[in-house]
């Protein structure tokens, strides 16, 4: 599949998984293949120093939209600022300020679970219709608040009759099931616990948001290195100082059974889980920055058009 084409089956794409896999580096490598393939890309960041920022080279991100990279720029939403944004624009200025330095919000989140998270998707929703960005990426919250995250609008529709709640709580619940707007990324790594919590999170997100569900992202792949296999031979016709042959041999090993390990684990979500998967490597570097990025934006392409080979 062509990744223009990819990145155009929905105007919004929200990317969730267990913390720990990757999700914020899997929301830019997204953002950027987008934006490589011609598409203005706004990435959405909705729980605070993700480290989305420093992972193209700059600082904290802001409520206020900062450019990233060319056709890439990203802000981020809480439920206060959507909140003061939303009674500004209907002339109660006074009031937002009066709310917030009061902690009247804290209040009412405790009074009607899901307000908080209404309020952020509301904004989404409002960025989605203004039509200002090609796509729009969520990072979204960790797989266990991810849940509660999508499912708020439903939630508010069985404890709300009428009312700007129940209204706000329709257009979400309408932009999260309609497939041709929205979509959910699941990512996870190639291990045990990880690949059951992805096939936990896809079956109660279908269940209970009527999300649609594209491919899931496997993070972390160690690629297969050729002639390991024969690492044996290779020390032995290479004249490897004997001190150095045992640690070679072991580090071969070690490759091999986490390769073999990973296999497996791709395997096991292939059976429990019905979506094609995107494979993104390891990369073998102690930070994350806009090099890095970049190859795995590439990385993301090429996954992407083996799905047209897949399908």
């Amino acid at each position: 599949m062509d990744p223009a084409r990819f990145c155009s089956q929905s105007r919004l794409v929200i990317v969730a998984g267990k913390g720990g896999v990757g999700k914020t580096t899997v929301s830019a490598a997204l953002a950027m293949m987008a934006a490589k393939a011609g598409l203005d890309t706004l990435i959405v960041e909705v729980e605070g120093k993700s480290g989305l920022g420093a992972a193209f080279g700059r600082g904290e991100l802001s409520y206020d939209e900062v450019q990233l990279a060319e056709r890439v720029r990203a802000r981020t939403i809480t439920p206060d600022q959507a909140l003061l944004e939303y009674l500004d624009d209907h002339g109660m200025r006074r009031l937002s300020k009066r709310l917030t330095n009061t902690g009247v919000l804290d209040v009412v989140a405790t009074a009607a679970p899901g307000i908080k998270d209404i309020l952020v998707l509301g904004k989404v929703k409002q960025l989605e219709r203004a039509g200002d960005a090609d796509l729009i990426v969520l990072d979204a919250p960790a797989a266990g608040h991810a849940v509660t995250f999508l499912t708020s609008a439903r939630g508010l529709l069985d404890a709300v009759r009428v009312g700007p709640v129940r209204t706000q709580a329709e257009d979400v619940q309408e932009l999260l099931t309609d497939a041709a707007r929205t979509q959910v990324v699941l990512v996870t790594l190639p291990e045990e616990t990880p690949v059951n919590e992805a096939a936990e999170t896809a079956a109660r997100l279908r269940d209970r948001v009527g999300v649609h569900l594209g491919p899931i992202v496997v993070n972390g792949l160690y690629p297969a290195v050729s002639g390991i296999d024969s690492a044996v031979d290779l020390v032995e016709q290479e004249g490897v100082p004997a001190d150095d042959v045992q640690p070679l041999l072991d580090a071969a090993a070690f490759r091999r059974s986490r390769h073999e390990l990973q296999q497996e684990q791709l395997a096991r979500l292939a059976e429990s889980l019905d979506l094609p998967q995107l494979w993104l490597p390891y990369l073998f570097s102690p930070e994350l920055g806009p090099d890095q990025i970049d190859t795995l934006a590439t990385a993301f392409a090429d996954a992407v058009g083996a799905l047209e080979l897949a399908s």
